[in-house]
């Protein structure tokens, strides 16, 4: 199967719609929001990058992330997420080459770190790990992680962009 990665295009919106109800509807953690959550943000103005997989049958992948805030101040940290892939197709390294290439041109845009709400088993591949000096309220701690891209690491709480709210 030849992939191509790419930044999202106009057209993909109704696609990326799609995958993305169809990538969390029977995940346990989900709230249901997430297919709107990417509308939001792009709405908003609040996202950041957003990358497709795609195959000549379509999109098959699709990641987003947007700009977060910490308690401390410290500018240029965003939020990943959320991460999707067509169910049949998981498991097979498009979500990680997303991911990957996500936090390379992130990097490239001067970003200083990401946070993420996610498996630690799973994410812990790409350097994510948590610490309570960096915290999301909710869920599990072990479940809010963090990347330091550049710079020092943040102490503080951290509020995602309106459109997850």
């Amino acid at each position: 199967m030849s992939i191509t990665y790419r930044p999202e295009e106009p057209d993909d919106r109704r696609p990326i719609f799609k995958l993305t109800e169809a990538a969390f509807k029977d995940m346990p953690f989900s709230d249901g929001d997430e297919r709107e959550l990417v509308d939001r943000l792009r709405k908003d103005g609040d996202l950041t990058l957003s990358l497709v997989a795609e195959t000549s049958e379509g999109i098959i992948g699709h990641i987003a992330f947007s700009p977060v805030t910490i308690s401390d101040g410290t500018k240029k940290w965003y939020g990943l997420g959320p991460v999707s892939v067509w169910p049949e197709l998981q498991g097979k390294g498009i979500g990680g080459a997303l991911i990957n290439r996500g936090i390379t041109q992130m990097r490239g845009i001067g970003a200083k770190g990401i946070v993420l709400l996610g498996s630690p088993k799973y994410y812990s591949r790409f350097g994510f790990k948590s610490d309570p000096l960096i915290a999301y309220p909710g869920p599990p701690p072990e479940y809010f992680q963090y990347l330091i891209l550049a710079g020092e690491k943040p102490v503080g709480t951290v509020s995602y962009a309106p459109g997850f709210e």
